[in-house]
C-alpha cells in the first residue's frame, strides 16, 4: 500500500470552501472505490464525495462541522495494491483526486450529528445551513414548526421560532443562547454566502452596469400555453411560461451573440460562446440559486420544459449538482414570480447582461384600431455590460426577444 491524500475536488463555479456535514467513515476503514466518505455543504446544496481508491483511511484532516476548503487534503488513504509511494505515486494520486466525480445526494442522515450540539428527528427535513441556524443557536430542533413541502424546516421557521415571544415556555437545550437569539442575533457570513457577497461587490466594482426596461404584450403566449399544458400534463410535462422565455431568448442570441459573450478580467478580449447555457434564478428555502441549462439552442421547448423542472426541483430541495451551477451564459431572473415590476439585476460576472422579469399584470392599453383593451402586460428589466454593450444593441436585442413573446408563431417558425 501507499499513502496518498484524497484532495477535496471542485464542487460548483466559485466555491472555494464547503462545510463538512458527514463523514461516512472514520479511521482504519477499509473503503472501496467509489464509496460513499463524506456530505459536503454549501449552504446550497448537498454534495456527496466519492473515493478514488481502494484502501484504508490513515487520517481524518476534518471533524463535522468545520470549513473545509476545495483543493485541500480531505483525508489520507493507504491506497490498496500501490507500492510506488517512493516513486511519487502519492504526489500523482494527490493529484487526480482533483478530478474526483461529485454527485448530488440524498440529505445526510441528521442522526449522525452530535446530540450534544442539536436534537433532530430521524424524519425532520433540512438544509445544511438551517441545521447549523439551530446547532449555533442549541436549539431542540424537533420542536421547530415546519412550513416547508414534505415538512421540511425552513430558515424562517428556525428564526421565527428564536424570536418568539420571551414569556414563552418553549424548552431548549441552553436557555442563554435564546435569551440573546431574542435580543440579537448575529450570524456570520461565509461560505457560499460569503462568495457571493464577493462576487456581487465585484461585479458592481469592476462593470460598469446599465438597465433598458420595456413592456411586453404577453396576451398571446399565455393563451398558447393555456392551450398546451394540458396536453402535455397528460405525458407529466408541467409546461410554465419559462421554457417559452428561455427558447426565445437563445434565439435571439443567435442574431446578437455579443449577449452570449464574455470579457476577460482586464477587458482586452471579448470570447464569444458557441453554447446558449442560459440560467434561471430559482427562490430555494436555502437561498437564491442560478442552474443553467446547457446548449439550449439545440434543444425543443419541451426539452427546455423538462430539464426546467429538474432543475427548479433539485434547487429547492438544495440537491443541486455542481455541473449544473456551471458555465452559464447569460441569466433570466423571473422576480415577478414573487412579486414586484422593475428591477436592477446585477450581472454574474464574466456574462455580460441579465434581464429580470416582472410579475404580469392585466392592464388597460390601447389597440391598432385605438380602442381600450384589456393586456397582459409584463415588464423586462436588462442589465448590460456597458464596456461591450451599447444602449441601441440592447434596444436591438429586446425588442427581437420580444418580437418572439409577443407572437409566439414566429418562434415557433423560426425553430423548424
Amino acid at each position: 500500500m501507499s499513502l496518498a491524500d484524497f484532495i477535496l475536488p471542485d464542487i460548483g463555479e466559485g466555491i472555494v470552501e464547503c462545510e463538512l456535514v458527514e463523514w461516512r467513515i472514520k479511521e482504519g476503514d477499509f473503503i472501496n472505490e467509489d464509496q460513499s466518505v463524506a456530505d459536503v455543504s454549501t449552504d446550497k446544496a448537498l454534495v456527496e464525495i466519492t473515493a478514488m481508491h481502494t484502501g484504508r483511511v490513515n487520517k481524518l484532516y476534518y471533524q463535522q462541522g468545520d470549513i473545509a476548503k476545495v483543493h485541500t487534503p480531505l483525508f489520507s488513504i493507504d491506497i490498496e495494491g500501490d507500492s510506488d509511494s517512493e516513486n511519487g505515486a502519492g504526489s500523482h494520486v494527490a493529484e487526480s483526486e482533483k478530478n474526483t466525480a461529485v454527485d448530488v445526494t440524498k440529505n445526510a442522515d441528521e442522526s449522525a450529528l452530535n446530540p450534544e450540539k442539536v436534537k433532530i428527528q430521524n424524519n425532520a427535513l433540512a438544509t445544511p445551513a438551517v441545521r447549523r441556524i439551530a446547532r449555533e443557536s442549541n436549539l431542540d430542533f424537533t420542536l421547530v414548526p415546519s412550513s416547508g413541502k414534505d415538512g421540511r424546516v425552513l430558515k424562517d421557521d428556525v428564526l421565527n421560532y428564536l424570536s418568539a415571544d420571551a414569556v414563552s415556555t418553549k424548552p431548549v437545550v441552553n436557555t442563554p443562547s435564546l435569551e440573546v437569539a431574542q435580543l440579537d442575533h448575529i450570524e456570520p457570513i461565509k461560505g457560499v454566502k460569503a462568495i457571493m457577497a464577493a462576487a456581487m461587490s465585484e461585479s458592481v466594482a469592476t462593470i460598469p452596469h446599465f438597465t433598458y426596461a420595456d413592456e411586453v404584450n404577453m396576451s398571446e403566449l399565455m393563451a398558447l400555453r393555456t392551450e398546451l399544458k394540458e396536453r402535455y400534463a397528460k405525458q407529466g410535462i408541467r409546461l410554465t411560461m419559462m421554457p417559452f422565455f428561455i427558447k426565445a431568448l437563445s434565439l435571439s442570441l443567435k442574431k446578437f451573440p455579443i449577449l452570449n459573450s464574455q470579457v476577460n478580467e482586464d477587458c482586452t478580449e471579448l470570447k464569444y460562446l458557441a453554447s446558449h447555457n442560459i440560467g434561471m434564478a430559482v427562490d430555494s428555502p436555502s437561498g437564491l440559486l442560478v442552474p443553467n441549462i446547457k446548449n439550449v439552442k439545440d434543444l425543443s421547448i419541451i426539452e427546455i420544459a423538462e430539464h426546467s423542472n429538474r432543475l427548479t426541483e433539485q434547487a429547492r430541495a438544495g440537491r443541486m449538482s455542481p455541473n449544473d451551477l456551471k458555465g452559464g451564459t447569460i441569466t433570466i431572473s423571473n422576480v415577478g414570480a414573487i412579486g414586484g415590476t422593475i428591477a436592477t439585476p446585477i450581472i454574474s460576472k464574466p456574462q455580460v447582461a441579465i434581464v429580470a422579469l416582472g410579475r404580469v399584470q392585466t392592464l388597460p392599453r390601447f389597440d391598432v384600431e385605438g380602442n381600450v383593451t384589456a393586456q397582459k402586460i409584463m415588464t423586462i428589466s436588462w442589465s448590460g455590460d456597458h464596456r461591450v454593450i451599447d444602449g441601441a444593441t440592447m434596444a436591438h436585442f429586446s425588442n427581437t426577444w420580444k418580437a418572439f413573446l409577443e407572437n409566439p408563431a414566429s418562434m415557433l417558425m423560426t425553430m423548424s
